[in-house]
């Protein structure tokens, strides 16, 4: 019962709809043009720092999602899609960097696109120099993570899309206590919801503390 809570309150799928732009305003509106049915540019990079989310984009528009911390050599790429993502570029090997090389040619000439991620830009990554050259020659940005100030902000208004007000110092015992980044904080603020209703409870901090000790270790 301890885990319960957060274990029946599954993630939203990436959209995005539910990614927190903060200061990401600038890429987000560049992301959308180049989604659309008549753009004709194959590649758009996005660079950052962990936590910036990246991975929620990314995932958010593709039809086939790589990602080369957990694989590599990209072996598990489909063949075919109408836009392609991969994800943590700095991870590929030797094997995985000819496999994006040849994909990113095969869209030059067969349509298609690529949406790619990493921590640095393409010029900084320790790749193959001909890779490095053709990931650059598409469109980059770089995202930024949200303020703590943003975050608040961010689950303030989530709170209130649920008809729950919380005050400044139920957020403050939360932003203390919790993971900061926002897809655990939406999932976290799913579960005081749930708890609250399923127990009759007003959202105090005795029912938050009861909340984070049935949340599984991070």
């Amino acid at each position: 019962m301890r885990q319960l809570t957060l274990d029946l309150q599954p993630a939203a799928p990436p959209s995005l709809e539910n990614y927190v732009t903060g200061s990401n305003g600038e890429a987000l509106t560049a992301l959308a043009a180049w989604l659309a049915a008549d753009n004709r540019e194959a590649l758009f990079f996005l660079c950052g720092e962990r936590g910036a989310g990246k991975s929620h984009l990314l995932q958010a528009c593709a039809d086939a999602y790589g990602d080369a911390r957990l694989d590599p050599g990209l072996a598990q790429l489909p063949a075919t899609a109408d836009i392609w993502a991969v994800d943590h570029l700095e991870m590929l090997d030797d094997g995985g960097q000819i496999v994006l090389f040849n994909l990113i040619n095969r869209l030059r000439t067969g349509g298609g696109r690529l949406l790619l991620a990493a921590s640095l830009p393409p010029r900084l990554l320790e790749l193959r120099e001909d890779l490095r050259t053709r990931l650059a020659s598409g469109l980059v940005y770089r995202l930024r993570c949200l303020s703590d100030r943003e975050k608040r902000a961010a689950f303030a208004a989530q709170a209130r899309a649920r008809g729950l007000d919380l005050s400044p110092a139920v957020i403050d015992y939360l932003f203390a206590r919790a993971p900061r980044d926002m897809r655990s904080l939406t999932q976290l603020l799913r579960a005081i919801d749930q708890f609250s209703l399923e127990h009759q409870r007003p959202i105090t901090l005795p029912l938050l503390r009861a909340v984070l000790q049935s949340a599984p270790p991070t």
